[in-house]
């Protein structure tokens, strides 16, 4: 290493405290590494802080699949509660909505799938084990979470049943009734319902990370929050400053979600990354009406979770540049919607935005940097990183120490891209 770096050379920095680098950091220790896990913020204080809570089995069909192709007109008039994009942003980067588009189809969409259902499969074991052993138990609901349609569903629900069933995914198809039984402080404002039975949620997504840190950090493992300014090769190892000093290690995970593509410019790369921001408010809940699990309301292109903080109500998808000024134009949309089935009070706190950073095949990229030894990649994980985010950390710590991942994780390749 050069003379010019200062501290102990440490087996692996991971760069990134949300739920994959938390993940990876942790993973590593376990298997006898020295490891620094590094931040500018304390962990999960960004995206996996504002998701929705869902440890999704079902989560495994891309949002570009064949079906997006029927929903592309009304999106077009930009004024949908599922998504707004940003034309001038998609302008600029025609080339990845030509990318994402191009996936839309059954030759692409079976494959990436599968894929996701092993990585979904993997992450959900580890996060009911790691919770457990985090001391959080009580925060994790093995309820399920529902999809719910106001009007006529019942072809989309049996459609999205039997397209799960294809890959082992169990659900079970709700009348009005069923609904009624199972959220019996809901309006009854949904006639057709699919309960995703295998999934499970969180009353705080934040915490439950914060909890896998802690336990990281009771194996010795080290928390450095400062500003990373960039990474390079240096010797057989690599050099990553800080805005405090910099570190020497032979590993660098770059887990960084949507600021991934940033630090690897200089390093030649040119990732393909675009940011689906999301947003989200909570409310106070009524304990005398309480809702039981996630619902995703179909029509209304939102989703309302029971937090420990109150009701959040997430938005649909903003596509446009990762720090472009706060629209909260959807989520002002879904609010009175929100209202219409489950009874709430006043905002706790302020609105919160998120940026999900999205690959043109809504697969993350999980593995080696194709040309620098010892640079990891770990990010893009679009709207199920949360779920996916254990699984991710332990295939990285796996390949670091040159064996098998859990899944396979050939289809997440950063090759594919760079």
């Amino acid at each position: 290493m050069s003379d010019g770096v200062t501290g102990k050379l440490a087996d692996v920095i991971v760069l990134g405290a949300g739920v994959v680098g938390v993940s990876a950091a942790y993973v590593a220790r376990q298997r006898g590494l020295s490891v620094i896990l590094v931040d500018r913020r304390e962990p999960a204080s960004e995206t996996s802080y504002g998701n929705a809570g869902i440890l999704s089995s079902g989560s495994i069909l891309p949002l570009n699949q064949p079906s997006l192709w029927k929903s592309l007109p009304k999106y077009l008039t930009n004024r949908h509660h599922a998504l707004r994009w940003n034309p001038v942003w998609s302008a600029r980067n025609l080339d990845w909505v030509v990318r994402f588009l191009a996936n839309a189809t059954p030759a692409h969409t079976k494959p990436r799938a599968t894929a996701l259902r092993a990585l979904t499969g993997a992450s959900l074991k580890l996060h009911r084990e790691w919770i457990v052993k985090a001391g959080a138990p009580e925060r994790i609901r093995e309820t399920g979470w529902l999809k719910a349609w106001r009007g006529d569903g019942l072809a989309a629900a049996k459609a999205e049943q039997a397209l799960l069933a294809e890959y082992g995914v169990r659900s079970e198809v709700l009348d009005r009734q069923g609904i009624s039984a199972l959220e019996p402080n809901i309006l009854p404002v949904y006639t057709v319902g699919l309960l995703h039975s295998e999934t499970a949620s969180v009353d705080s997504p934040g915490n439950v990370v914060k909890a896998y840190a802690r336990m990281y950090a009771g194996l010795g493992g080290e928390i450095r929050q400062a500003e990373i300014r960039s990474i390079m090769p240096d010797g057989d190892g690599w050099r990553t400053v800080l805005s405090d000093g910099e570190i020497p290690a032979r590993h660098v995970v770059v887990a960084l979600g949507p600021w991934s593509a940033d630090l690897l410019r200089p390093l030649g790369y040119r990732v393909p990354l675009a940011f689906e921001r999301g947003y989200h408010r909570e409310f106070k809940p009524n304990p005398a009406r309480s809702l039981l699990r996630p619902i995703h309301d179909a029509d209304g292109a939102f989703l309302m979770s029971p937090m420990e903080n109150g009701i959040r109500v997430t938005s649909g998808v903003e596509l446009t540049a990762r720090d472009a000024p706060s629209s909260y134009a959807q989520l002002d949309m879904v609010v009175p919607l929100a209202r219409s089935v489950v009874e709430f009070g006043e905002a706790v706190g302020e609105p919160w935005r998120g940026a999900r950073p999205t690959l043109p095949d809504s697969l993350p990229m999980i593995g080696p940097a194709p040309r620098h030894v010892g640079l990891w990649l770990a990010f893009g994980h679009q709207h199920i990183g949360f779920t996916t985010g254990p699984a991710t950390g332990a295939a990285i710590a796996a390949m670091i120490s040159g064996t098998q991942p859990p899944f396979d994780a050939a289809p997440f390749s950063p090759g594919r891209y760079l």
